[in-house]
């Protein structure tokens, strides 16, 4: 049930005044001991506070920071935000930048002056910015400089228009956030918030369109790494934490860095990685655990070899459906079995999930403790094993979006729907089928788009595919494949037709792509996900 709001440390009412009604809420569920958290909580000094001081915190490609050289840094900003930006709490601030410890430092900073933080993706456009910096109401941005031209072209509102700081570049300029720090004292006293005051607004990808603001409260960021990292994961205070989610994207927020700080581990923080740099980097930083998407995974199995991985014991893949294909590739390159998880930005992060002997071929896994979940038809009813329906999930986070009537769709009978068509098993596994608004029917028949990507993904000529439904009159829908060839292929007519016999040989006939497009690359949002609507659109 949904509690009753604890009173707020905040004098700016923008976050409580813009959640949804308590009706629309799904029902919340602290089942487990080490979910029970205090009224007053302030997540950046529980995260922090009590960690050793000496230890290595953060790793970047230039810059080396201990537990307590990182608390100086965070403290440090927090004072420029409460004093010379002027802001008063439940303020909120738009941060820009790519995966480094300044980032990371900025985002805690925000959290810990009981400031409301609305990370961005590096990749967003100005108009993009301009969509999420207004829907949020920022009163101050923070940025890093090499991201400035985009953000100075939005329209942003007025107030963080004028209260910009700019971090990372060279020089000493005064409108740089390095040099505001520079005057500040180095120990800053976390705010006195509440565990249900508001401290980060998430906003979804984009994979389907306008983006939604997901609204978190302080408990919720202890919540996600007091269940996956503990049940799933079993984080340790030894582990080396690396991987390419951008933090603005919660699965790279996790588990670059909320995750490793709760043990008091290290996060290696770099930009811009490619396959064969992640390799370098987890061979180079002795990484013991990697977070990416199935495309890196599949890209990276094909030259692991190469590289000294013998310090990786767990990799987790989300953000996407991992292809049985890929997760077997990387098992036969490096010995490991792939983490499946699904999360999502309205929960947080992951809630279904399997590791090691748990996990079984071609499952997601199991509710992770904490949790629930189960399969619901059209009318909202539970179904049984083996049959395809909606996913629905319950447990301590769930969806509130920041006044947006697409809270109705997202919530049914305290359920949170996911979007996502999966079937359960006789023994509670979860397997996905497709996304709700992606299963094709054809001539009625429901063929799930990321089957046939398996079966492509398998033949040597593919390096990447998405298949989707195309309207055809005569059967309601096709099936149609958009492939990325491997170097050494050429796109063909025969080419074309040697994909669709090798998929009526692996799967049921009637699912082969009666279509098939070559593309160059595929349409994604920068956390790697793939946006179906762009290839339907096509």
């Amino acid at each position: 049930m949904t509690r009753p709001l604890t009173a707020s440390a905040y004098t700016d009412d923008f976050a409580r005044a813009h959640l949804p009604p308590p009706e629309l809420w799904p029902e919340l569920c602290f089942d487990l001991p080490e979910l029970q958290y205090p009224p007053r909580l302030n997540c950046v000094a529980a995260l922090l506070e009590g960690c050793a001081p000496e230890r290595i915190a953060l790793r970047g490609a230039q810059i080396e920071w201990t537990y307590a050289q990182l608390m100086e840094q965070v403290d440090r900003i927090a004072h420029v935000l409460r004093g010379p930006m002027k802001l008063e709490t439940g303020n909120r601030v738009l941060l820009r930048g790519a995966n480094n410890p300044m980032m990371a430092a900025c985002i805690l900073a925000v959290i810990k002056a009981g400031l409301i933080a609305v990370p961005t993706m590096p990749l967003l456009r100005a108009r993009e910015l301009g969509t999420i910096a207004n829907k949020a109401q920022v009163n101050a941005v923070l940025c890093a400089d090499c991201l400035r031209v985009e953000l100075e072209a939005a329209e942003l509102p007025q107030a963080a228009r004028g209260n910009t700081l700019w971090f990372g570049g060279e020089g000493s300029a005064p409108d740089t956030l390095e040099a505001a720090m520079a005057a500040q004292p180095a120990h800053f006293d976390s705010v006195d918030t509440a565990a249900d005051d508001v401290c980060l607004i998430s906003f979804t990808s984009g994979t389907t369109g306008v983006p939604k603001g997901t609204m978190h409260f302080h408990r919720d960021v202890m919540v996600i790494c007091d269940c996956f990292p503990r049940s799933v994961l079993h984080s340790q205070r030894s582990d080396v934490f690396i991987g390419t989610p951008p933090l603005a994207f919660t699965f790279g927020l996790g588990g670059l860095l909320l995750f490793p700080l709760r043990v008091g581990a290290t996060a290696v923080l770099l930009e811009k990685l490619s396959s064969e740099t992640l390799l370098k980097a987890i061979e180079t930083y002795r990484a013991t655990v990697c977070f990416t998407a199935p495309t890196l995974y599949r890209q990276m199995a094909v030259v692991a070899g190469q590289y000294d991985l013998s310090s990786l014991h767990k990799s987790v893949s989300a953000g996407e459906a991992l292809p049985a294909a890929t997760r077997e590739s990387w098992r036969q390159a490096t010995g490991l079995v792939m983490i499946d998880g699904i999360g999502a930005t309205e929960l947080l992060h992951i809630f279904i999930s399997a590791a090691g002997e748990q996990a079984r071929p071609g499952a997601t896994g199991k509710p992770v403790p904490g949790y629930q979940a189960c399969i619901l038809d059209l009318n909202g009813k539970p179904v049984g094993p083996g049959v395809i329906g909606r996913l629905a999930v319950k447990g301590p986070t769930g969806c509130r979006y920041l006044d947006d009537e697409r809270q109705r769709d997202y919530v049914l009978n305290g359920w949170n729907l996911t979007g996502d068509a999966y079937e359960m098993d006789a023994d509670g596994y979860f397997y996905y089928r497709s996304r709700t608004d992606d299963m094709i029917i054809s001539a009625g028949y429901n063929i799930a788009g990321p089957e046939v990507e398996d079966v492509l993904l398998r033949h040597p000529a593919v390096a990447e595919c998405g298949v989707v439904g195309k309207a055809d009159e005569e059967r309601g829908q096709i099936v149609e494949a958009h492939v990325v060839l491997r170097a050494g292929f050429e796109a063909s007519a025969e080419l074309a037709v040697q994909l669709q016999e090798f998929v009526k040989a692996q799967i049921a006939p009637y699912k082969y792509p009666r279509s098939v497009k070559f593309l160059h690359a595929l349409p994604r949002t920068e956390t790697g996900k793939l946006q179906r609507f762009k290839l339907r659109s096509e």
